[in-house]
């Protein structure tokens, strides 16, 4: 059995409360990072190069753990998206997707600060929004304030209505932490889930 402590790299309350499914001791800490995307990268490389620096920045202050690190890009007919932040960002955004079918790119890293070696996998969600009304969109961002979440829904809560099919391999990568993955990486650092 592994000893090293386990480390989550975010404050986002919903990667934490997946974690915490797991039933296994963790600790948080907010990776200082700029999330913006490099000239000519594709939303599946912004997400997994921030995932893997997010494990990495956190690694600097953890030395002897293993620290997950985990990014989302939704990508809509070739422009990235990312958190909203605001009300206005996430009306534009619900009113770009109405109708169409976006890719959630999720990316996992799981480093080991004290080795050096980390693993690191792409977990793809893809997400149709039904036709929805400006008066639905406005009712359902006064509601539920989503501006923390990439593409402005959460599936999770109210957004749900928002959306007509969802297809991926994890439900829980579309909310932030693809877990089935991350039980196979840690079993393969000799942490047992069960």
């Amino acid at each position: 059995m592994n000893s090293q402590i386990i480390v989550l790299a975010s404050t986002s309350i919903y990667r934490k409360q997946l974690l915490s499914t797991l039933q296994i001791p963790f600790e948080i800490a907010a990776p200082d990072v700029d999330e913006t995307p490099l000239q000519g990268e594709s939303a599946a490389q912004t997400s997994l190069r921030l995932s893997r620096l997010k494990a990495e920045v956190i690694g600097q202050q953890y030395p002897d753990a293993l620290i997950i690190g985990s990014d989302q890009v939704a990508l809509l007919e070739g422009k990235q998206l990312g958190k909203p932040l605001t009300h206005d960002n996430a009306v534009l955004q619900l009113r770009a997707m109405r109708g169409k079918t976006i890719d959630f790119y999720t990316a996992l890293t799981l480093f080991n600060s004290r080795t050096g070696n980390s693993q690191s996998e792409l977990a793809t969600t893809k997400v149709t929004f039904r036709n929805s009304s400006d008066d639905e969109i406005e009712r359902y961002l006064r509601k539920e304030q989503p501006y923390h979440c990439a593409g402005s829904a959460k599936c999770e809560g109210l957004g749900i209505a928002l959306i007509s099919k969802i297809e991926g391999d994890d439900p829980n990568a579309l909310i932030g932490l693809p877990l089935i993955i991350l039980v196979d990486m840690l079993n393969k650092q000799g942490v047992a889930i069960l």
